[in-house]
C-alpha cells in the first residue's frame, strides 16, 4: 500500500490526532501566552528582574523534551494530557516574555513622556498607549512560541499525551513492517502541516489587529 492509499485510508484516524495535537498546543500555548505577558509586563522595567526572569526562561528552553517529560512525569506523578501542557507552558516562555520585554521597552519614550504629561497613570499607559504600540512585536514572539510547541508536543506520545506523535512513534515501533514508514511519515506530515498552519493564522491575526501606522 502506497503513501496516498494509506493516508486515504486512515484519514478519520489522522483527523482525529490532528484536532487533539491541535488543541493541546493551542492550550498550553495560551497559558504560556497569558503567563509570558504578565511576566514581561511586570520585569520590562526592572532591569535585575528582567535579566533573572530571561536567564531562566532560557535555562528552560535548552532542557532536552524528553528529559522535561521525565522531570514533570516524577515531579507530577501521573500520564497523559497534565505534563504535557506543563511542558508546553514552560517551552513557551521564553520567546513570549523577550518579545514583550522587547517590544514595551521599545516604545517611543516621547509618547509615553506625553501620556504622563496629560496625567495618565502607570496602568491606563499600558494598557492604552504602550502595549498597543508593542503588541506586533509581543504577537511575533507568540508566532515562535506556536511553532515551536508542535514539534515539542509530538513528542509528549511518549508520557501518554495526544497527538500525532502516536503515529510518528508507532512507525517507529513496528519499523519492520510494510507500513512503518507510511505511518511515521503520516504523523510528521501532519506535524508540519499544523505548524505552517499555526505560522499562518498568527501572520494573518498579526496583519488584522495591528494598525497600519504601527506596521
Amino acid at each position: 500500500m502506497n503513501f496516498f492509499e494509506y493516508t486515504a485510508k486512515n484519514y478519520d484516524r489522522l483527523l482525529e490526532l490532528s484536532l487533539d495535537h491541535l488543541v493541546i498546543v493551542l492550550v498550553g500555548l495560551l497559558i504560556g501566552g497569558v503567563v509570558g505577558i504578565a511576566l514581561g509586563i511586570t520585569v520590562y522595567q526592572r532591569p535585575h528582574l528582567r535579566n533573572a526572569a530571561l536567564n531562566v526562561c532560557g535555562v528552560i528552553l535548552t532542557v532536552p523534551s524528553l528529559a522535561m517529560y521525565a522531570l514533570l512525569l516524577t515531579l507530577l506523578g501521573t500520564i497523559g494530557a497534565v505534563p504535557v501542557i506543563v511542558a508546553l507552558v514552560l517551552y513557551s516562555l521564553l520567546p513570549i516574555v523577550r518579545n514583550t520585554v522587547t517590544g514595551l521597552n521599545g516604545v517611543d519614550a516621547a509618547i509615553v513622556e506625553s501620556a504622563k504629561g496629560v496625567g495618565m497613570g502607570r496602568w491606563r499607559r499600558l494598557l492604552s498607549i504602550e502595549f498597543p504600540l508593542a503588541w506586533p512585536v509581543v504577537l511575533v514572539g507568540v508566532r515562535v512560541s506556536a511553532v515551536l510547541l508542535v514539534g515539542v508536543a509530538a513528542l509528549g506520545t511518549i508520557i501518554g499525551g495526544p497527538g500525532l506523535g502516536e503515529l510518528i512513534f508507532a512507525g517507529l515501533r513496528v519499523i519492520t513492517s510494510p507500513n512503518a514508514v507510511n505511518l511515521a511519515l503520516l504523523g510528521t506530515l501532519g506535524v508540519v502541516a499544523i505548524g505552517m498552519l499555526l505560522d499562518g493564522a498568527f501572520l494573518l491575526l498579526s496583519r488584522l489587529t495591528t494598525s497600519k501606522g504601527v506596521r
